[in-house]
C-alpha cells in the first residue's frame, strides 16, 4: 500500500492544478422539467434551452415526472418539491430507484428538513425560489457533475463500502482544490478524473495524493 501511495504522490507531483474545460456537450444532455406553476416552468425551459440543453419533456406533478422519466430517459431532471399529488421528493426517490440521472430540486422553502429529505432522496443540488439563470445554471452543472462522479465511482469500485469511502476521499480532495486552487466543484472533479486517467491511477489514489500535497 505504501508503494502505491508513493507512486500516486510521485505521479501527480508534476501535474498542473489548472482548470479543465467541460467536455460535456449540453445539446446531448436530455432534460425533463417538472413544475406545476406554468410561468416558472416555461422560464426554466427557456433558460435551459438558451444555455444549450436539450429539454425533451415537461410535467406538472410527481406522477407525470415518474411516467416521463421512464419514457424519455433524461440525464437531468429539474423538479419542484411541492406539487399536487406525488411530491417531487417522492418522485425523485421512485425515479432514482430505477435509473441513474442528475436531479435538481426547486423549492420555495429553504427549511433544513426539506433540503435534507431532497438530498436523501438522491437530489444532487437544489435551488430556492425565486431564482435567476445565474442561480439555476450553476446548480444544474453541479448536479450533472455529481451524477457523472457517482457513475464513474460505481464503474471503478464494485463494493458499496468502498464506493462510500472513495467518495469521502474524493470530496475531501475536491474541497481542497476549490479552496486552495480556486476551482469550482465540477472543475475539481474533472481534474481528479482526468488525472486518474492520464496517470493510470484510481480516483481514490489521486484524491489521497491531493490531500497529502495540497492539504499540508
Amino acid at each position: 500500500m505504501a508503494v502505491e501511495e508513493n507512486a500516486a504522490r510521485d505521479a501527480i507531483s508534476g501535474a498542473e492544478f489548472e482548470k479543465i474545460e467541460d467536455s460535456t456537450d449540453r445539446r446531448s444532455v436530455r432534460v425533463l422539467v417538472v413544475e406545476d406553476e406554468t410561468l416558472i416552468r416555461l422560464d426554466i425551459v427557456e433558460t435551459l434551452t438558451d444555455a444549450g440543453y436539450n429539454v425533451v419533456g415537461e410535467g406538472t406533478n410527481g406522477d407525470e415526472a415518474i411516467k416521463l422519466a421512464g419514457e424519455l430517459e433524461p440525464e437531468l431532471i429539474v423538479m419542484d418539491i411541492k406539487m399536487p399529488g406525488t411530491d417531487g421528493i417522492t418522485a425523485a426517490e421512485r425515479i432514482l430507484s430505477e435509473r441513474h440521472c442528475a436531479v435538481v430540486m426547486l423549492t420555495a422553502f429553504s427549511q433544513k428538513d426539506l433540503v435534507d429529505r431532497a438530498r436523501d432522496a438522491g437530489a444532487m443540488a437544489y435551488v430556492v425560489k425565486p431564482f435567476t439563470p445565474a442561480d439555476l445554471l450553476p446548480a444544474v452543472e453541479i448536479a450533472i457533475s455529481r451524477s457523472q462522479e457517482i457513475a464513474a465511482l460505481e464503474s471503478e469500485v464494485a463494493s458499496l463500502t468502498e464506493q462510500f469511502e472513495t467518495r469521502k476521499r474524493v470530496d475531501r480532495a475536491k474541497g481542497l482544490l476549490q479552496e486552495k486552487m480556486g476551482l469550482t466543484e465540477p472543475e475539481a472533479f474533472r481534474w481528479i478524473q482526468k488525472t486518474s486517467m492520464d496517470r493510470r491511477l484510481t480516483m481514490r489514489e489521486v484524491a489521497d495524493a491531493v490531500v497529502e500535497q495540497v492539504g499540508n
